[in-house]
């Protein structure tokens, strides 16, 4: 948005950026090129905030900020300007509220893009479905292995919830998945028909050979009959991932990522996605946000003319 210069002048009496200028150069003493980078930032954030309805610092809410961060990295600014735009950010907040013009700091949970940089690659449909295809018919535990595979990828589970599930939490006729996740919070998680199908083979034809009384009730078990560990569901993963011939590191946290970016892509509303995940926090899920971002930028540069 272009302002003409007494637009940009109002804006920047609202949001006080003539006084951040001197707070800057004479009380943080920082460098004139420090002044320079910082102004331009806010003034960048003061646009966008206006843009969003927000004319004030005391309208800017944790979930604008946020926004903003992301339209910078959809812009295509390096993730050195990216950090430098937060601490010019969090700088002007801190004087706002020195000065006694706010009583909150709405960017004290900014993320930079170091932590977007934790997130784990994502696998396409492609090789999801080649990773699915991976077991070995011929080996007595395929049908476990696919049903693990399928199951992790339709629901997004956690490693931890996955090996935990119970061979009852298991919903056949009516195609849920019932999870317990962190601090024994019980949610229940649609689960699809080739995994419910896949977990129904397993547990009618295979698990019971498995079963030695030494189960738990647990749904997924190993070779001995007791219930299959950490270790060993991401032992599964690792051998299907090199069996179809994928190059990423592939782990069952890649698979919850790729789980909920796909529904993202796929047009999944954000609070569906947090519901599943059993994200306590719908700001967590917005993390998948910008991996969606991702994607569509690459559609476009893929298929638009002018891309």
């Amino acid at each position: 948005m272009k302002y003409d210069s007494s637009e940009s002048q109002a804006v920047d009496r609202a949001f006080w950026i003539e006084a951040f200028e001197d707070y800057l150069g004479l009380e943080a003493g920082s460098s004139p090129h420090t002044v320079e980078n910082y102004l331009r930032d806010i003034r960048r954030l003061a646009e966008y905030s206006v843009s969003k309805k927000a004319t004030t610092p005391e309208q800017i809410t944790p979930e604008l900020l946020r926004d903003h961060i992301y339209e910078l990295k959809d812009l295509g600014l390096a993730p050195t300007s990216i950090r430098r735009g937060i601490s010019a950010i969090r700088t002007y907040f801190r004087f706002l509220i020195g000065e006694g013009h706010l009583t909150k700091d709405p960017s004290g949970q900014l993320e930079t893009p170091k932590t977007w940089r934790t997130l784990p690659e994502i696998l396409t449909v492609q090789e999801v479905e080649a990773l699915l295809a991976a077991p070995n018919p011929d080996e007595p535990l395929a049908w476990r292995d696919r049903a693990l595979l399928e199951v992790a990828y339709a629901t997004g589970v956690r490693v931890s919830e996955l090996i935990g599930l119970a061979l009852n939490d298991v919903w056949f006729d009516d195609a849920l998945v019932r999870v317990f996740g962190k601090g024994s919070k019980e949610r229940l998680v649609p689960i699809g028909r080739r995994a419910m199908g896949a977990a129904a083979v397993y547990a009618r034809e295979v698990r019971p050979t498995l079963d030695k009384g030494r189960t738990q009730g647990r749904l997924f078990l190993n070779a001995r009959g007791q219930p299959l560990s950490r270790v060993g569901a991401w032992g599964i993963i690792k051998r299907c991932a090199e069996r179809a011939d994928i190059k990423k590191k592939v782990s069952p946290h890649t698979l919850r990522h790729t789980f909920a970016t796909h529904m993202l892509e796929g047009g999944a509303d954000l609070r569906a996605v947090q519901e599943m995940l059993g994200h306590a926090d719908l700001s967590t899920t917005q993390i998948y946000t910008h991996v969606d971002r991702d994607f569509l930028r690459s559609v476009h540069k893929r298929y638009h003319p002018r891309g």
